[in-house]
């Protein structure tokens, strides 16, 4: 499906991971709505619109300081940022599990640019270079830092997560360290896919896929969908990905024509739709899927995966879920030696995730339904919160010539 500017009339939507709506929307007649009530979404005469939450719940568009370079570091002009789930939960809910949103703070954290000016030291970037964005900051000191598994430092700066700013601005300063170059024949739109590719390339490293081994997916929001694609191009097969939403599997299935769909069936348990899920597989225990990637995160999903997976397979939970799950079936999967693992975001991801991109290993670009100029930013997520829309992936795009 061709992405859709906010401009354009008839948009064919796709439910995305937030919602369960299946709707041909319409970008530019459902988006006329604010989340602060008091903004007409316009950003004229701003000198670095950005997009911030307020720890009321609230979104407004305003014009944000413009701070030099310091050493190490490169001021950037964002080019393309996407909205991800979190960032919704950011405001809905004004917290994802532990991290609460306690002022002020510009969302975003999927996003490549442009450097325009370096500080001190930067030896590795120049101006003109276009990167994607690794956007967390960890403190490089602590002991998960040293062992290389930086992903999991308690003192990391995450962009977008309060207090550290994100990447839905025009101006935004980064360490040049977790800066990336992508070449030419990746557009930022795709520089900004790298990031959730980011993260299904640092789980399917623990999820035991493999070639021509059966393996499962739950969920067919943006993860989900990143995930089938990965999971595809990495030879499994049988392919099967799971939702509640027929509009999101018949996407999958345009998105990835040989896997098969199941839309599981709320009146069912899980253990009962774990055994029409293996039905699709075979007869045998040895045809069930080896290895499972649950993207949900909701315990009735974690639990069909459970059930799903075939003695001693993997099941890697990518979705983020509720603090405390309490009907996991703890002794199924213990008896069949079940690996249940879970990952946090990325570690030395973005040089592979570059590869796959611009070797033409995937393509995510279907994956982006709609597209919007930084100054309707507050409309972007207008449309993301409305299920009626039907987005899978909304990109916020500055296509300002900007200098310092």
């Amino acid at each position: 499906m061709p992405s859709v500017d906010v401009n354009d009339v008839n948009t064919n939507g796709h439910a995305n991971g937030h919602t369960n709506g299946h709707t041909n929307g319409h970008a530019k007649g459902c988006t006329n709505g604010h989340a602060n009530g008091s903004t007409n979404g316009h950003s004229t005469g701003f000198k670095n619109p950005s997009l911030q939450v307020t720890a009321d719940h609230k979104l407004k568009l305003v014009d944000a300081p413009i701070r030099e370079p310091g050493h190490g570091e490169v001021t950037l002009q964002i080019k393309c940022s996407g909205i991800c789930g979190s960032d919704m939960h950011l405001w809905k809910s004004g917290r994802i599990g532990s991290l609460e949103v306690k002022g002020d703070c510009i969302l975003g954290h999927e996003a490549a640019g442009i450097v325009l000016k370096c500080g001190e030291g930067v030896t590795n970037l120049k101006p003109g270079d276009r990167v994607g964005i690794e956007p967390q900051e960890p403190c490089e000191k602590c002991f998960l830092c040293m062992e290389g598994r930086y992903n999991l430092c308690e003192d990391v700066k995450f962009s977008g997560i309060w207090p550290d700013n994100g990447t839905i601005q025009r101006f935004k300063v980064h360490p040049a360290k977790w800066l990336y170059k992508i070449p030419d024949n990746l557009t930022y739109s795709e520089g900004a896919l790298l990031e959730p590719l980011s993260v299904i390339l640092h789980g399917i490293n623990g999820a035991n896929v493999r070639l021509g081994r059966p393996a499962l997916i739950c969920g067919a929001g943006p993860i989900g969908l990143v995930a089938l694609a990965a999971a595809r191009a990495s030879g499994a097969h049988p392919l099967v990905i799971t939702d509640i939403d027929p509009g999101r599997l018949e996407f999958a299935k345009e998105f990835v024509p040989r896997c098969q769909t199941y839309r599981v069936n709320s009146k069912l348990s899980a253990e009962e739709n774990a055994k029409e899920i293996r039905k699709l597989y075979g007869e045998d225990e040895y045809s069930a899927p080896a290895s499972v990637i649950e993207c949900t995160g909701v315990e009735s999903s974690v639990c069909t995966a459970a059930f799903s997976v075939r003695r001693g397979g993997t099941i890697m939970v990518i979705g983020v879920g509720r603090p405390v799950m309490n009907n996991i079936p703890f002794m199924h999967l213990s008896l069949a030696e079940i690996d249940l693992r879970f990952i946090n975001r990325y570690r030395d991801t973005w040089p592979a995730a570059i590869q796959c991109m611009s070797g033409g290993i995937m393509d995510l670009n279907k994956m982006v339904t709609h597209k919007f100029p930084l100054e309707k930013a507050l409309d972007a997520f207008e449309l993301c919160a409305d299920v009626r829309n039907g987005s899978i992936k909304v990109h916020i795009v500055d296509e300002v010539e900007a200098s310092l």
